[in-house]
This record gives C-alpha cells, structure tokens and sequence, in this order.
C-alpha cells in the first residue's frame, strides 16, 4: 500500500463532521472525495465532490471508504464498494435487523473485501486505561461492573436536536447509544453470553425507547448492568457521559464523567485529552483501521467479530419484548 492512503466519506452529516476531523489529524490519510446528496455539505469534506456513492466509487481510485450514513444504507453501500474491492469503515448500528447484519458481513467476507465497524466508545481513553489495568490484574479476577449513561437531550416537543432522525427510529436508545457500552463490556470482559433489558418511552414525541436497563451475563459469570435514558446531565458531566465501575476481588477501578480513572477511590489516571470527540476515541478507531489496513493485522470491531455486539443488541430489544432472558445462542444459532 502507499505510505498515504487515498479515501473518500459517503456521508458528511452531523457525526461524520467527527469523522473528517479526525481523518485530517492521520498523517497516513488524504480524503480524496466526499459523496452526499447535498453538495454544499460535502464540499466541506473533501475537494472533489459527488451527489451519489455510485458515481463517487466509479470515478475515484479509492484505498478505502468511510460510511457514515444512516443505518438503512449500510448494506446497499457496502456491497457498491465490495463490488470495486475497496476496504470499508462502516458507522454503527451495522444494519437495522439482525438478517441484515449477517447480509452485510456476509457481502464483504464472500469478495474478501475488509469491513470493520466504526464502534468507538472501546477506544475512549479512559477506557483503554481500564482494560489495561484489569488485563494486568490490578483488581483481580473481574467480578461484575456497572454503566450509567445519561444526556439531556431527549426532552420536549423536539428531543434530540442535533440528530432529529432520531424521532422517528424504530429502535432508539439500545439501537443508538447503549449499543457502546455493550460493545465496552466484551471489550473488557469477553463475550457475552446473555441479556435481560427493560426498556420504555416516555417522551410521546419519538417513536421508540429513550429508557432502558439492561443486565448481561458473560461466559466467565461476569455480571453487569447499564443503565440509560436522555433526560438528566451527567453530574459531574464530561466525555465519558455518564459514569462506570468495575469490580473485581481485590478492589474496584472506577471513570467518572470527567474521563478520570480511581482505583478503590484513589485517583490513577486523570484525563487530560481535549483534542477530538470524547476521549479522542474517533481519530484512535479510524488510526486502528488504517493501521490494520497497512500491516494487514485483524480489525478489534470486524464485521465477523461484531456481530457478537449486535446479537447482544437483538437479545436486549427481545428480551424487552418477550419480558424474558435471552441467550445469544438463540440469536447466533448454537455453534457461535
């Protein structure tokens, strides 16, 4: 591959803005073209410009794309660029059912066309500081853990404001925002073996769930819960969103909203990232992807390896339907 590679971004709306921020701050990467319906919008992206993905893919020698669109896009643009045989980077949620998630996997792997899924929160800093200290063993054998995200965006008339789609999705919370911390806990604990979830609207102005609890047991009996709504700032607030606790049998390591890490209440790392979204977690998971494309290395959030997070999202959404536990077996079929 060249030392800089050439991409272009299908999409340049309100989280792809995060995206060309932190392209521009990879020394390995030029976007070379941005494709969106409105022009105006993509000549803030990228020099060369298109209305459609199609016409952008036929024209541009592409290393390869960022999709940062909405979700009922994902599998129609996926296969534009198996098609060509260009690497893909693809926004969460993968696809808006569990058939479509496997089809979209499924139209990569069959070209050996590579996809990962663009799932930053794992490559939050304070995050990648906890997985650190539970590898090395700095609290023991892992017992349970806790998250609790909160953001008041989801009041009134016009919940949602930055992302107004979001009223009208068929699956909101789970689906949007809690999605991250179900893939942080297998980031940090392994798989997932099952998920019991209560959830419930209570803004009438959107169509889905703004209110959810979920409980996950994985394959090592490690428990742990994660609790949202969008009602509430954080307190303190800061770019973790909300706060998490981790517990294991010789003490506990615990991140507030500010992004700092205590260890049993002692503070070990303190947060001083203040370039990029959040922990600078967009530029660290698109710098792993460029990484990988280069060296060849497996993606962490690979279409295969990510169906894992968006089956623990299927069982949530079907637990709380169904009022029972699920076990990912029933979404993965037996042999997974």
């Amino acid at each position: 591959m060249s030392a800089v590679l050439k991409g272009g971004i299908i999409g340049c709306g309100f989280f792809a803005e995060r995206h060309i921020e932190a392209w521009r701050r990879i020394p390995e990467v030029e976007i070379v073209a941005a494709a969106d319906p409105r022009l105006d919008r993509a000549q803030r992206f990228a020099n060369r410009t298109y209305r459609s993905a199609e016409e952008m893919l036929d024209r541009e020698p592409l290393e390869f794309v960022d999709i940062v669109t909405r979700v009922e896009t994902h599998l129609p643009l996926v296969r534009l660029a198996v098609e060509r045989r260009i690497p893909v980077i693809c926004q969460k949620p993968i696809a808006p059912d569990w058939a479509g998630a496997v089809e979209t996997v499924n139209a990569a792997e069959s070209s050996s066309v590579r996809l990962m899924i663009h799932e930053n929160w794992r490559w939050q800093a304070w995050y990648r500081v906890a997985h650190e200290m539970i590898a090395r063993g700095d609290i023991g054998s892992p017992i349970g853990y806790g998250f609790r995200t909160r953001t008041r965006d989801g009041m009134g008339d016009e919940p949602y404001p930055k992302q107004p789609y979001f009223r009208q999705l068929r699956r909101c919370l789970i689906d949007e925002a809690l999605v991250h911390h179900i893939d942080t806990a297998r980031f940090l604990f392994g798989e997932i073996d099952s998920v019991y979830a209560q959830a419930s609207r209570r803004n009438p102005n959107i169509a889905a769930e703004d209110q959810a609890i979920l409980v996950l047991t994985h394959e090592h009996a490690v428990h742990g819960w994660i609790d949202g709504h969008r009602f509430l700032d954080p307190n303190p607030d800061g770019p973790a969103m909300g706060d998490a606790f981790f517990e294991g049998e010789l003490g506990t390591l615990s991140i507030q909203g500010t992004g700092d890490v205590y260890r049993n209440n002692v503070l070990v790392w303190k947060n001083d990232v203040t370039a990029g979204y959040r922990g600078d977690s967009v530029r660290a998971t698109q710098a792993h992807f460029i990484a990988c494309l280069k060296d060849g290395s497996p993606f962490e959030s690979a279409g295969r390896q990510y169906l894992r997070t968006f089956a623990a999202v299927e069982a949530a959404y079907r637990s709380a339907a169904e009022r029972r536990c699920i076990s990912l077996s029933e979404i993965l079929g037996p042999s997974r």
